[in-house]
């Protein structure tokens, strides 16, 4: 489905290698905004999803978003031109590496969906492989990334495979950022938890507690807990 409409945007996504997922709506709709972002950004932005999705939930005057690939970038400024917030999203053509060397600005919320895949394989595709594989954006990068243009009370916010979890933690917390938000995905309530939704600040809680969210009880079944957290983009919540 190259077009996918929500409450209040619709999203392109033809150009994408990769296409909207649960991943991404998830850490859109899950991620902390209590300390009322002004400024925000979207690393790898893809489609611009995520930046919509913030765009809607937030009075950020400054959605800025970075896309390395060049078909996704355009898509991606397209979406955004195309939406209820122009005036406030912009999105840059850059590799993390090239943006950070002259940081301009600091930021209250920091999001990023990584590629992810650091198994040894490979697909035809050779955009859709830029997309997944964690050549594209080490972890360590962007943690260090997020540690440098975060302002003082600012969030980092991501979603990675949950078998990574304790190594992105523990990468996290050498660049002085520490989890104040964990909340582990799985599918149904048999399966295994697949993805963690991590959050991040620049001091340490004493204490802190990871919760779990189940998606479906059953095919298109969706819980009371993924229900509420999404109704507020999905058409059909």
């Amino acid at each position: 489905m190259s077009l996918f409409q929500f409450k209040q945007f619709t999203v392109n996504q033809d150009q994408c290698a990769m296409k909207i997922g649960t991943d991404g709506v998830l850490l859109g709709a899950w991620t902390p905004i209590e300390n009322h972002p002004n400024a925000i950004l979207d690393i790898g932005t893809g489609t611009g999803i995520i930046a919509l999705m913030l765009a809607q939930r937030s009075n950020a005057q400054q959605i800025d978003a970075l896309e390395i690939d060049e078909n996704a970038y355009e898509q991606a400024v397209d979406n955004f031109e195309n939406s209820p917030w122009s005036d406030r999203l912009f999105c840059f053509h850059a590799g993390l590496d090239e943006f950070v060397e002259e940081p301009e600005d600091e930021y209250d919320l920091i999001i990023s969906n990584p590629p992810f895949y650091t198994d040894d394989f490979r697909s035809e595709n050779e955009q859709r492989d830029l997309a997944r594989f964690q050549e594209a954006m080490p972890f360590e990068d962007l943690i260090e990334a997020a540690a440098l243009l975060l302002s003082e009370t600012g969030i980092f916010s991501v979603i990675i495979p949950f078998k990574e979890e304790e190594k992105f933690i523990a990468l996290a917390n050498e660049y002085d950022l520490f989890p104040i938000k964990i909340t582990r995905v799985k599918g149904t309530p048999t399966a295994e938890i697949k993805r963690s939704l991590l959050a991040f600040r620049k001091y340490e809680l004493p204490v802190l507690l990871a919760d779990e969210l189940v998606i479906e009880i059953s095919r298109h079944q969706y819980t009371a807990e993924y229900i509420a957290l999404t109704k507020d983009f999905y058409l059909k919540m």
